[in-house]
């Protein structure tokens, strides 16, 4: 029986090491992640994670993706503002860290980054 899960997603990459490496294991992850049948409640981004939903990350076409498949992809608004890139999603809405306190009170949380 699979779990209802919310993933978060702290970084742009996944691990620690090599940037383009963790470039690479984030958008394989998106990958397997967007072809399950049991897809996550929602994914939230914070901190580098909204970095991932722009238009110059892969992992922001696998995440606009999961979006069409109506998986609610939502990006912290601190974080957005920090990095100054609301002009730039490509995927994702802005949303906020109660919506995340929501969410974890109701699914498990997945903390990838």
């Amino acid at each position: 029986m699979s779990k209802e899960r919310v993933i978060l997603l702290t970084a742009d990459t996944m691990g620690q090491g090599e940037r383009e490496l963790g470039e690479q294991l984030l958008e394989t992850f998106l990958t397997l992640l967007k072809q399950r049948e049991d897809l996550p409640k929602a994914v939230f981004c914070l901190n580098r994670g909204v970095l991932a939903l722009t238009e110059g990350s892969f992992a922001s076409v696998h995440l606009k993706e999961l979006e069409s498949r109506g998986v609610p992809v939502l990006a912290c608004k601190t974080c957005v503002d920090y990095y100054e890139i609301a002009d730039r999603m490509y995927a994702g809405e802005i949303s906020g860290m109660a919506r995340f306190i929501e969410l974890s009170e109701r699914y498990e949380v997945l903390t990838v980054g």
